[in-house]
């Protein structure tokens, strides 16, 4: 059994790493990489010339769950941009290592969802603000996959559930493992239009300098 064990763990890290080869095809000048867990980051460039960075999360640390392989699309902007920092995200439970919206320091009262939503921002946030970032959160989290939203002046983030891990091999194993093999390009594409749109719900805020490489 440790010896199967083995083999297939080291099958599932060498088919993790073509994940996202199917929609690097979406994305001029894509340029795939590797974590050290052999999950794929991809990146490349948007038609208006924005930077785009796609990623693959594995968590082990959710609560009486199977590890969640979340997917992680963070939308650059050509320049910072005088708008605040606001996010929203489900079913909170501290954990998120991977959240913007833990950074945040003002709680903001969230649309209303099927889901828990925790609302928050920061100082530069104006009521004006909250109401059109609030409009957009109420309709990206009525899709019960998403599972964060965030704008920042240098870019926006969403963040959802692409797959669980496999019950037997985190029960009896330990092991994070997941039964993809491919993420289909629409699930790609449909997220990145999604990021689009946070992107253009502040959208008279002015650029103010060329952005960092990070959100």
């Amino acid at each position: 059994m440790g010896a199967r064990a083995i083999r297939d763990h080291r099958a599932a890290m060498a088919e993790r790493r073509s994940l996202l080869d199917g929609a690097a095809l979406l994305l001029p000048l894509a340029r795939i990489t590797h974590g050290a867990d052999q999950f794929p980051i991809l990146s490349g460039i948007l038609g208006d010339g924005r930077k785009i960075r796609i990623e693959l999360v594995a968590d082990t640390m959710v609560c009486r769950r199977l590890p969640q392989l979340w997917l992680k699309v963070t939308l650059l902007e050509a320049a910072a941009c005088h708008r605040p920092k606001l996010g929203a995200l489900a079913r909170p439970t501290g954990a998120e290592f991977y959240s913007l919206v833990h950074e945040m320091p003002h709680w903001f009262t969230p649309p209303p969802t099927e889901a828990a939503l925790l609302m928050r921002g920061d100082d530069s946030a104006s009521p004006e603000h909250v109401e059109r970032a609030r409009a957009m959160f109420g309709s990206l989290f009525s899709d019960p996959t998403l599972k964060e939203a965030a704008i920042t002046p240098r870019g926006v983030r969403l963040v959802r559930q692409f797959a669980q891990g496999e019950r037997g091999a985190h029960l009896l194993l330990r092991q994070a493992r997941f039964a993809v093999t491919a993420i289909a390009p629409d699930l790609i594409r449909r997220t990145i239009v999604e990021a689009e749109a946070l992107s253009g719900c502040l959208a008279d805020d002015t650029p103010i300098s060329p952005a960092p490489a990070a959100v």
